[in-house]
């Protein structure tokens, strides 16, 4: 797994883990029962804390997208498929508000916009 963190990006270093793995996760590059880097060796490898490296591994595991064994390690939970639901129905949530804004700031009405949707809907 390639985690890459930055120290200039405005996200906390813990949250920037926590997204990259839940997003190979959500996109299938790691499976049900895959073993994630420990928390010791992830944090070496990045050269970070591990304190920080644990925060986004406990969430992980809070959300229900990995695991942990003690003495083994943490693995990639089976794949609750109305969490991953509602995973995707939250970031399309956010997308098209984010269109919508961007629609509103260009004096687009709602009727083009609905417009728009459907065209977008149906591929035409």
């Amino acid at each position: 797994m390639n985690v890459i963190v930055s120290n200039a990006c405005d996200r906390p270093i813990y949250e920037q883990i926590y997204t990259q793995i839940k997003a190979a996760i959500l996109r299938g590059e790691c499976r049900e029962g895959d073993a994630l880097p420990s928390i010791r060796a992830l944090a070496k490898e990045l050269r970070i804390s591990v304190i920080t490296t644990k925060r986004a591994f406990d969430d992980l595991e809070r959300d229900g997208f990995i695991y942990s064994v003690q003495g083994k390690g943490s693995f990639v939970a089976a794949k609750n498929r109305e969490l991953v639901r509602e995973e995707y129905l939250r970031q399309a949530e956010q997308k098209l508000s984010e269109a919508v804004d961007i629609a509103r700031q260009g004096g687009i009405s709602d009727e083009e916009l609905c417009r728009l949707f459907d065209i977008l809907l149906k591929g035409e």
